[in-house]
């Protein structure tokens, strides 16, 4: 889903507006957000590089892992044998 282009720019704007009222160091929810979907999309393209096209079982993990989830995947990517043992062994950590 897209904003218009108008009310997009409103939103960065209270965004922007919000951050520097309350001095705000820590990341944004919008930052998060797209911290996830970037750790998910190379995630992904790795697993699809090392074992092929996914199958739909690990396409629904991935599309609804949590960012912790993705970073043990990540991990255990390196060193996993099988695409099955990606995913079993971030569910032991």
């Amino acid at each position: 889903m897209q904003l218009p282009e108008w009310l997009n720019s409103k939103v960065w704007q209270e965004l922007e507006t919000i951050e520097e009222n309350e001095n705000m160091e820590y990341i944004t929810s919008v930052e998060r957000i797209g911290m996830v979907r970037g750790q998910y999309t190379l995630l992904k393209s790795q697993l699809e590089c090392r074992f092929g096209l996914l199958p739909e079982w690990a396409s629904v993990q991935l599309k609804n892992a949590k960012r912790k989830e993705l970073e043990a995947w990540g991990k255990a990517f390196v060193t996993a044998p099988t695409l099955e043992a990606v995913f079993k062994k971030s569910d032991a950590s």
